[in-house]
């Protein structure tokens, strides 16, 4: 596998070489040897196919944005790095963490952010793909097929509506959830997703130290205990984000979460 084939490549392998300190500061460029101990350090190696799904999936990115309101991002680059880059240092530290198992469910997924980089990488994940908007879920419906995607549900609905769902509620084994809402709103509406045991993963800004101890009430409500903050090491300029991993260790109360609207206008 020749992961400086592209710049996407590049991208991906600069993320996974972070990840498992295999290259030096962010300015620097990724050697070649670099790149081939990243490709032997991987469990899993990205294939010809899983390389022509993420530049399909950039593409489709790129012609999207505008039409369905995806992505501030502009430029291949940007999203490279926001989106894929900082997808795979997600899905590391999660493999690192011994949580990523099926089914997934991302929460609030807007344009498949970051569920279908890791079902890109993780073919055999099931997952299901959770987003209100009408236009960016005919946006997923078109790139899964596109993709050739197997086990992927794209899904229509408000999270505090589906929660209430016997299909969806208690089942998933991890929960992801980018850019969503702050901790105390997102436990309300993510942990009744979750069987006992399993996890909500959200990457956070630079706020997310407070954003945890705001949540304790919430946590506490909805049966969750923080299990790790971690500051992600991402290739490039820009904030990289820190990983908030919550635990569900107790069942959520049966009227969470409160209907829409409720979590955010009065969090717990």
């Amino acid at each position: 596998m020749q992961l400086g084939a592209s710049p996407l490549c590049k991208a991906v392998a600069i993320a996974f070489a972070r990840s498992r300190g295999l290259d030096g500061p962010s300015d620097e460029p990724v050697t070649m040897d670099a790149r081939i101990a990243v490709g032997k350090g991987l469990r899993k190696h990205l294939t010809s196919v899983q390389h022509e799904q993420f530049e399909i999936y950039l593409q489709r990115l790129l012609e999207g944005r505008r039409r369905a309101g995806l992505t501030s991002l502009r430029d291949r680059p940007s999203i490279e790095r926001r989106h894929f880059a900082e997808s795979a240092v997600l899905l590391k530290a999660l493999t690192r963490a011994s949580v990523v198992e099926s089914p997934v469910i991302d929460i609030g997924t807007g344009a498949g952010i970051p569920g279908l980089p890791f079902k890109i990488a993780r073919p055999a994940l099931a997952l299901t793909l959770l987003e209100a908007s009408a236009k960016k879920v005919r946006f997923l419906e078109e790139t899964v097929r596109e993709l050739q995607l197997i086990d992927v549900a794209v899904l229509h609905a408000r999270a505090e509506d589906l929660a209430h769902d016997p299909e969806h509620r208690g089942v998933y084994a991890l929960a992801l959830a980018r850019a969503v809402a702050p901790l105390r709103i997102l436990v309300e509406l993510a942990l009744p997703f979750l069987r006992l045991g399993a996890y909500l993963a959200t990457p956070k800004g630079s706020g997310a130290e407070r954003e945890v101890q705001e949540a304790g009430n919430a946590l506490a409500v909805c049966g969750g205990t923080v299990q790790l903050v971690e500051r992600l090491t991402v290739p490039g300029p820009g904030q990289a984000p820190t990983l908030v991993l919550v635990r569900k260790a107790a069942e959520t109360p049966e009227r969470y979460p409160r209907r829409a609207g409720i979590p955010r206008k009065r969090p717990l």
